[in-house]
């Protein structure tokens, strides 16, 4: 098993890391990471936070390397301990310079997130308006009241509206008689004068209540001067004309106060008869439902204004609704947000002074409502939010955003609670490392205050939160993948952070070379390929070794029964020379249970007593002789358990794919691997690995019900307080998968295998154990990205709903808010962009080598998604052997491909492919020109598909590889 099979793909590499005994226990994940994550890591990381606080630097890390005689100087008691003396200057001179810097740091950054704040909000170029609006269009209302559902406004509410409207105007119009009774001398009471509305549709019992009801207030109380019957009847096909003119000369007879109907502009063009039915001409002029852009909608209104005057020059002109949304869907280039609203309102309300407009605002208080009725602008057409407050100031500097120096005030208290511990425990890391992390941790901080805010600014409904109750805790899952990634990108990628290092280091002159126990387990393996690492073993320059050779479940005697000749011909040939070498012995277990836990455990039996160390070495692998001689000197520590060398592969230089699977996995050997070791936290991977046997025994051997069994391992030994060391330098090499479906399969394997590690050990990863924090920061965030594939599967199925209710039911889905497009865009490019950018820096490949690597790593994450969801369910466990192409397998005579069709690994990727590119053509059929949310929500569904673009193109490059020439 490779160390990937924690969880990362090499590409997108998890932070991860290990460090020397002495010091790793006060070195871990700054709590600024952690709390965006699980609250569990999140207390360990502040645990840790804690246990360096008053640690002078230079005593957290030693710079020694484990292959040189330096080790770690012994930690100081913290100054303030029970028996502890007072620091000395020299102490005190190093905290105090350890704040500084953090504090000059935070600064610097907190000043760039202000100037950051302040770009996005300049002050508009907005004409202030006079204080008072002439007249407001009225619907009373409340937050979660609504027409539809028969709740309607206490008295109490409509008292405390009108009092505030008094403020505000001196008349308003409404759109109903029969809903608000009372209301017309409610009114009279404020001193507000009231255009009467009568609502009239096709429910005829209806209507006339209205009709009544407008009458009687018309005749009772002085504030009714006007009364409008039927509101865009016309224009939506409610009544037709002649029923809608024999209402209004009905009303026209019957009340002393003028009447009339309203409609859009274009209607009354269209039907100039409408005019001879009426006293005045009630118009309305909406150009954001006419696409306009806000900057040219004043001019655009008011010359359709001067269109409706110069056709009925005999009649009054009254504007009935003029407006912009400040929330909802684009129509075209028209923008429906607060600065659009403010501007268009201003700007219109100061040139409406001097022709002596007569119009109606629309509308006074937003109306969540409608949003069932209008979509979701349908909620944001108020000059005063559902809350009763207003959304912009009329004269004074105008922001796109009226609160954001609150919001950079609390984006800024929360940054520097997130910088400052980072920067005072690693304050040993380089100061661009350091710099970097504390502008990204910003920039997260900041991006979270925004999409926390958004709710406040959209009328949510109950199936809204109940998606958001979802939605955030995916959001801030995504959060902490992308700071665990950060964190390792910046400790890895500026040379000088990291501190522990381990080279090969031989045994001392004169000294005895332990026992070793090497174990080859295999299992269906072609027999050439096993006998080829049998070989290189009995190479070994080591003078105290065994080999055992546990073939387990292989069915095939012309799998098993060569590699039983070739050992007894090792054998054969050793005894005849009379030479001397390591005992090697073959077994067959034809239905052994556990997996290769189980072959690896049977091994364990027949060990040799003498035997202080084990080795497992997979079957395709050919080991240099100096492997052991090299990593013996780290034999002597008794505090190291694990001694890891990285695992390596040849014969892949000849097909695309092959170049393609090295590199994906070298990359998680030369960054990830790495960033574990600085915090004693490596993945004892299934090869090339060497386990101090009494560890191994203690540990109670190989656990058979896991089918990653090796880094379940790993994690037990930790538990026992051993170290691990790796050594970055190959000494073996085996074989990449033979094709696309036996890669995708290993990583799922490894996939489910770490979920069930999960699973077993959230106790110790979680709650009490000896593990240190930085051990169980390593472990978890190493599967976050994993999980994080998970979520990608879930949000793409979540997408196709999203987007096929909002072609057939756009009222009640619309086009997601931002808190649903925008995160999933920065979390997918963040982690495009990381990844290559250390690849480049620590893997030594082309730019060719490293598009390659990316291309495989997301080719994975739907199978990476299946393993997790069948890990975190509990889902009996297989462990399929991965097929790896044979020795003989090159370029002249490639591996066989298999009967079956190039997409046959790849089905559900391909459905799930054609799903969303189906979603994006509907989509860009019905979009219209500058409708840049549908464009973003298109672009994020593009996102989406990548992954299963790159499986295909994985598999399909598996198919070519396949062919000869």
């Amino acid at each position: 098993m490779t160390a990937a099979a924690v969880g990362v793909k090499a590409i997108a590499v998890p932070a991860g890391g290990a460090g020397r005994c002495t010091v790793a226990r006060n070195i871990g994940t700054p709590p600024a990471m952690a709390m965006a994550g699980d609250p569990s890591v999140m207390s360990a990381m502040a645990a840790m936070a804690s246990a360096t606080a008053g640690v002078p630097q230079p005593l957290l890390r030693t710079g020694a390397d484990e292959g040189g005689a330096a080790e770690a100087a012994p930690l100081a008691r913290p100054a303030g301990g029970k028996g502890g003396r007072p620091p000395g200057p020299s102490r005190a001179g190093a905290a105090a310079a350890r704040w500084l810097g953090a504090l000059a740091i935070a600064a610097l950054v907190l000043l760039a997130n202000f100037a950051a704040w302040r770009a996005m909000n300049p002050p508009l170029p907005a004409p202030d308006a006079p204080p008072r609006v002439a007249g407001l269009a009225y619907n009373a209302f409340q937050r979660w009241e609504s027409p539809l559902a028969q709740r309607f406004p206490t008295r109490e509410e409509l008292v405390a509206d009108l009092r505030l409207l008094a403020s505000l105007t001196p008349r308003l119009r409404t759109y109903s008689a029969a809903e608000f009774p009372e209301l017309p001398a409610l009114a009279q009471q404020f001193g507000l004068r009231l255009s009467l509305g009568v609502w009239l549709d096709h429910r005829l019992a209806n209507n006339e209540r209205e009709i009544a009801a407008a009458a009687q207030a018309a005749r009772e109380h002085g504030s009714v001067e006007r009364v409008i019957a039927g509101n865009e009847t016309q224009l939506h096909g409610k009544l037709a004309p002649a029923v809608l003119h024999a209402y209004l000369d009905r009303l026209r007879a019957g009340l002393a106060v003028p009447v009339s109907t309203a409609e859009p502009w274009h209607i009354w063009l269209r039907q100039p008869e409408l005019a001879e039915h009426v006293d005045f001409i009630t118009v309305h002029l909406l150009p954001y439902w006419e696409g306009v852009p806000v900057e040219a909608a004043v001019d655009e209104t008011l010359r359709r204004y001067a269109q409706v005057r110069a056709r009925f020059p005999d009649k009054r002109i009254v504007i009935g609704e003029i407006g912009w949304p400040s929330g909802g869907a684009a129509v075209g280039v028209a923008r429906p947000t607060p600065a659009a609203q403010g501007l268009f309102v201003r700007s219109f309300l100061a040139r409406a002074q001097a022709p002596g407009l007569d119009y109606y605002l629309m509308e006074a208080v937003d109306q969540p409502w409608k949003h069932a009725t209008e979509g979701a602008v349908g909620a944001h057409w108020g000059m005063l939010d559902a809350g009763r407050q207003q959304k912009f100031e009329l004269a004074g500097p105008l922001y796109a955003d009226p609160y954001w120096q609150t919001k950079v005030a609390i984006a800024s208290a929360v940054g520097l609670a997130a910088m400052l511990p980072f920067l005072l425990v690693f304050a040993g890391m380089r100061l661009s490392a350091r710099v970097a992390f504390a502008i990204i941790a910003q920039a997260a901080v900041s991006f979270a205050v925004l999409l926390g805010t958004l709710p406040l600014d959209n009328y949510l409904r109950l199936p809204d939160l109940a998606v958001l109750a979802v939605l955030v805790p995916a959001l801030g899952f995504m959060a902490a993948i992308l700071l665990t990634q950060t964190f390792e990108f910046v400790e890895l990628f500026w040379e000088g952070s990291l501190r522990r290092h381990a080279a090969p280091r031989p045994l001392p002159a004169g000294s005895t070379p332990p026992f070793v126990s090497i174990h080859v387990p295999c299992c269906n393996e072609p027999p050439a390929m096993v006998n080829a690492t049998i070989d290189s073993l009995l190479a070994l320059d080591w003078p105290a070794h065994e080999i055992l050779v546990i073939d387990n479940n292989t069915a095939d005697p012309a799998l098993w029964l060569p590699v039983q000749a070739h050992v007894r011909q090792r054998l054969r040939e050793r005894a005849a020379t009379g030479g001397h070498g390591p005992a090697l012995r073959f077994f067959h277990l034809p239905a052994h249970p556990g997996f290769k836990a189980g072959a690896l455990n049977f091994a364990l039996e027949q060990t040799d007593a003498r035997a202080a160390w084990i080795a497992v070495v997979d079957a395709d692998y050919l080991v240099q002789p100096e492997w052991l001689r090299e990593l013996a000197g780290h034999f002597g520590d008794p505090s190291v358990g694990i001694v890891q060398a990285p695992q390596a592969h040849r014969d892949w230089h000849d097909r695309p794919l092959r170049r393609m699977m090295n590199w994906e996995y070298d990359g998680f050997f030369r960054i990830g691997m790495h960033h574990r070791h600085e915090r004693d936290a490596i993945v004892q991977h299934g090869t090339m690995t060497l386990i101090r046997a009494a560890a191994l025994r203690r540990a109670g051997g190989w656990d058979e019900g896991c089918i990653c069994e090796d880094t379940e391992l790993g994690l037990r030994l930790f538990r026992q307080g051993l170290r691990a060391v790796y050594v970055d330098r190959v000494f073996g090499t085996g074989l990449v998968p033979a094709d696309f479906g036996a890669y995708r399969r290993q990583r799922q394997r490894w996939a489910q295998g770490a979920m069930q590690i999960l699973r077993r050990h959230a106790g110790a990863l979680f709650g009490d154990s000896p593990l240190r924090p930085g051990q169980r920061y390593h472990f978890v965030a190493g599967w976050l990205p994993w999980i994080g594939d998970a979520l990608h599967l879930v949000f793409s199925f979540a997408a196709m709903a999203w987007t096929l209710g909002y072609l057939f039911a756009p009222h009640l889905f619309g086009l997601p808010i931002a808190l649903f497009v925008v995160p999933l865009a920065v979390f997918f490019l963040a982690r495009l962009v990381l990844g290559p950018l250390l690849y480049w820096r620590r893997v030594p490949c082309s730019a060719a080598g490293i598009a390659g690597a990316a291309l495989a790593g997301m080719g994975l994450s739907h199978s990476v998604a299946r393993g997790i969801i069948a890990g975190l369910l509990g889902r009996r466990a297989v462990f399929h052997v991965t097929r790896r192409v044979a020795p003989a397998a090159t370029a002249e005579t490639p591996a066989p491909a298999g009967k079956r069709g190039w997409l046959a690994d790849v089905r559900e990727e391909a459905a799930l492919l054609l799903g969303l590119l189906a979603c994006i053509a509907t989509l860009a059929v019905h979009r219209e020109p500058g409708d840049t949310a549908l464009a973003m929500w298109m672009l994020v569904l593009g996102m989406q598909s990548l992954p299963y673009a790159a499986a295909l193109a994985c598999a399909l490059q598996s198919r070519l590889d396949s062919r000869p020439g």
